[in-house]
């Protein structure tokens, strides 16, 4: 038996190498792989000895040659190929060992210019990954570390390796093929600031861990990162307490991160199954917090929260008098941090750069049967200046008011509604299917969890125009004194006339937010 090993992670290299051996396995090698071997100690043919041809142009041109691609190629099954390849003194190759050139480690880092980028380019390396792969029944072709001592067991209790155990080494070749060459037309694609939607879409991800299950129990899962430095994103939050991240938190945890990120001033949001339910800023965290808490005192239990500024042990206390799936902020005093461990479940994570916001360019996706819509994501929440249809004209705290109430409506699953006063929810109308009952939602939640007089002088927001006035005389009987949405409805003007009637300002802000 032979095999050719050329690897850039050797990792295991040699303690493999050196089994192959003892079980009577002929070593072929490259490069730095043959030196690593030779200071081992472990015989080995250098390939330019058997291709009777010098590795050549710094070492890009070592293993392309019928020499070895005759080698991984031939069907043993198949008497004609046997016979062209003693013919032509050419061994047969029965195993390949190679992983490839260190792009992703390239790419990551600071600093590395284009050309340090495509030198890390491998060729040699997936073409014999390719050759030998297609021809499983004949050739072992590891690519993966963790696969040596499958390859090991196998030879000692088999004599060879398997072919269901070839086969499964066939496709990890072409997942780990793919996975690199998605790296590298991902990489171009950046270089040349190209944003456009390609005609085929290609990506790749990594596993970050398996999960339980999934939405439901019946459902399998697993957690994937981008390749990459993923800034400001869960993925690469730092878990400090609690059990592992369930699908459903990783979901929930995302959708209030993103609208956290929102804010400057401190700031606390509360979610619920993909909904904020409580959000409150102030001058201080523990404000922020005691807002967000008491707008729905209810909705929080079993939920997320996230924090855009260091938990203080005042904050902790309150936060261990309740029971909370995850919390996530950029630090812990070291109290908060001790009196969150006393609760084992609750999830507490770490996130640096907390407010981080994503790339304007980057994707939102959703799987359909049989397709993927895919999307830019919504990185806007204003579009220019807004205007004041009204003859009311929203006062300096109104505004305020009015701004924070937009920036929670765009992450509320639509057909949404938003109440707010003093830069603190006070009602959330999420997921209707027509506005006015997400509206007359919004109200009756607000009154039940805070107050009858809960909505008086606070003002609402809208993800999308009012298609008619219903909505406006709806947010006159709750108190509501002005009204952000993004205007363009054919009955834009009866919505107006409703506001004057009223006394009530509105602005329209020209840009939509739907969240389906």
């Amino acid at each position: 038996m032979r095999a050719l090993i050329s690897v850039s992670d050797k990792t295991g290299i040699v303690e493999f190498a050196k089994e192959l051996v003892s079980l009577g396995v002929e070593i072929i090698s490259t490069g730095g792989t043959y030196q690593k071997l030779k200071e081992e100690g472990i015989s080995a043919i250098e390939v330019s000895s058997l291709t009777g041809f010098p590795e050549c142009l710094d070492g890009r041109v070592k293993t392309l040659h019928p020499v070895i691609h005759a080698g991984l190629l031939a069907m043993r099954s198949k008497k004609e190929h046997m016979n062209q390849l003693e013919q032509l003194g050419i061994t047969p190759i029965d195993m390949v060992v190679v992983n490839l050139y260190p792009f992703k480690e390239t790419i990551l880092k600071d600093g590395v210019t284009r050309e340090e980028a495509v030198e890390n380019i491998d060729i040699g390396g997936p073409t014999m990954l390719r050759s030998a792969a297609k021809n499983y029944q004949d050739v072992a072709v590891v690519v993966d570390p963790e696969d040596y001592d499958i390859v090991i067991k196998e030879l000692k209790e088999e004599g060879q390796v398997s072919l269901d155990t070839k086969f499964y080494f066939m496709q990890k070749v072409f997942m780990h093929t793919s996975n690199y060459d998605t790296m590298i037309a991902n990489y171009l694609k950046k270089e040349r600031n190209d944003t456009s939607f390609p005609d085929t879409l290609t990506m790749t991800f990594e596993k970050v861990q398996d999960m339980r299950y999934g939405e439901n129990p019946h459902q399998q899962a697993a957690f994937y990162r981008e390749v990459g430095k993923q800034v400001g994103s869960l993925v690469d939050a730092k878990q400090l307490n609690g059990k592992e991240l369930s699908f459903n938190n990783i979901n929930d945890t995302n959708g209030a991160l993103e609208l956290l990120k929102e804010f400057t001033e401190p700031t606390v949001v509360a979610c619920k199954h993909g909904n904020p339910c409580g959000v409150g800023s102030g001058s201080t965290i523990f404000e922020a917090w005691k807002k967000a808490y008491e707008a729905d005192k209810v909705s929080i239990f079993g939920g997320i929260v996230v924090l855009n500024r260091e938990v203080t042990k005042e904050v902790a206390e309150e936060m261990k008098q309740i029971f909370l799936e995850v919390i996530v902020a950029p630090s812990y005093e070291p109290e908060a941090l001790e009196l969150l461990k006393g609760k084992k479940n609750v999830r507490v994570l770490q996130l640096d750069d907390i407010s981080v916001p994503q790339k304007e360019t980057a994707y939102d996706m959703k799987k359909v049967n049989g397709g993927l819509i895919v999307q830019t994501i919504d990185s806007k929440l204003l579009d220019g200046e807004v205007q004041v249809v009204t003859t009311a004209q929203p006062t300096k705290e109104q505004m305020e008011d009015l701004l924070f109430a937009f920036k929670m409506v765009k992450y509320v699953k639509s057909n949404g509604i938003a109440v707010a006063k003093n830069k603190q929810s006070i009602g959330i109308g999420p997921g209707q299917v027509n506005r006015i009952w997400a509206t007359k939602q919004c109200f009756e939640h607000a009154q039940e969890l805070i107050g009858l007089e809960a909505t008086k002088g606070a003002v609402l927001a809208s993800d999308a125009f009012f298609p008619f006035a219903d909505c406006v005389e709806a947010a006159h009987q709750a108190g509501i004194k002005a009204i952000i949405q993004p205007g363009g409805s054919v009955r834009d003007q009866e919505s107006i006339d409703k506001c004057n009637e009223y006394g009530i300002a509105m602005v329209f802000t020209g840009i939509r937010h739907f969240k389906h």
